[in-house]
């Protein structure tokens, strides 16, 4: 018994010098970009992604490659389920059944958009669902979760990073236009952070668009988009089993698991904090260590990547991404209008 607990405990330490390597990098380009966002006004997670490509030849081989993917997959899983401690019922109850019936009713419905336009835009279902997921629910958080759901070939790593790039880009350009327009279409503190939460893609991109109007519209915009990051696991949880039962077995002959294990973690938080039972302290250590884990895993993505392949997919792929963040914001803002 004490032999075999010693085997593994010395399996156990083979493997974290095997992979401590590629971490520690991941790790460094992530703070560096954090530092960069931090004196720049730069998104983060963009930059994470930018500065991965700019160093993709350590992902390639050698001592730093079992790391970095390890990165790319264990610590993006991780920092998603990490991601439940943001959500709680009193979020719903904050905000009245018509406009969370109209939050949910937006993802929703744009998803199933973006698997229509994915046909005039002649994408598969996988490109689609990565993009209109991310446009729905929390962009690059949303992407990465999507990702890890769905079959992989040769070219799903291309697939995860241009939508990263895409939704984080139009979020930023989200942030700085979506407050002109609501001021211009006289929408009040309310009306204004429900559409800001409600169609902005990243939530620090929401946070900064709502608080540059008002308080009130930046506590709305933020209540929204948790709402939005809330529909991560149903959303994953669905797909998950539609692919299961429809999807074509991929190359590998692995079909994703029927209930990822990074959903029930995400759906085990949520329910915990929904009965108050995370103190304050420990439920902002663990949002700010997915936030963390997700931006190393991005940088970890960005390194495994060749930028000329991403740029590859062609004007087809802007604007199938483009023309989901339009019709996310077209609903909401229609669905203002109509409750009043």
């Amino acid at each position: 018994m004490q032999d075999t607990a010693t085997s593994r405990l010395d399996h156990l330490q083979d493997q974290a010098r095997h992979l401590a390597p590629g971490i520690t990098v991941s790790a460094l380009v992530a703070i560096t970009a954090q530092f960069l966002a931090e004196h720049y006004a730069t998104p983060a997670m963009l930059l994470a992604l930018l500065l991965g490509i700019a160093v993709n030849f350590l992902g390639e081989e050698g001592v730093n490659a079992p790391g970095i993917a390890f990165s790319a997959k264990s610590l993006l899983r991780l920092g998603v389920a990490l991601l439940g401690v943001r959500i709680s019922v009193d979020l719903m109850a904050d905000l009245g059944p018509q406009l969370i019936g109209l939050v949910i009713a937006g993802v929703v419905c744009t998803i199933l958009f973006g698997l229509a336009a994915g046909r005039l835009f002649g994408h598969k279902w996988r490109f689609s669902l990565l993009t209109a997921g991310s446009v729905a629910i929390c962009g690059a958080s949303a992407a990465m979760a999507i990702s890890a759901i769905l079959p992989k070939d040769e070219r799903s790593e291309e697939r995860l990073i241009f939508t990263v790039l895409g939704v984080t880009v139009l979020s930023t350009i989200a942030m700085i236009l979506y407050p002109i327009l609501v001021n211009t279409l006289g929408l009040d503190e309310r009306q204004g952070g429900v559409f800001l939460g409600g169609t902005i893609h990243d939530v620090a991109q929401v946070v900064g668009a709502g608080f540059s109007i008002s308080e009130t519209t930046g506590d709305t915009a933020t209540l929204v988009k948790l709402i939005r990051v809330s529909m991560l696991a149903p959303v994953v949880l669905t797909a998950s089993l539609l692919i299961r039962a429809f999807a074509a077995t991929p190359t590998d002959g692995k079909r994703p698991p029927l209930l990822p294990g990074f959903v029930l973690g995400f759906l085990a938080l949520a329910t915990i904090n929904s009965f108050h039972l995370i103190p304050e302290t420990v439920a902002s250590f663990l949002s700010q260590c997915s936030r963390w884990l997700l931006l190393t895993a991005i940088a970890a993505v960005g390194m495994k990547t060749h930028l000329k392949e991403v740029l590859g997919v062609g004007p087809a792929a802007i604007a199938q991404i483009v023309a989901e963040t339009v019709f996310i914001g077209a609903f909401i803002l229609v669905g203002i209008t109509l409750i009043g």
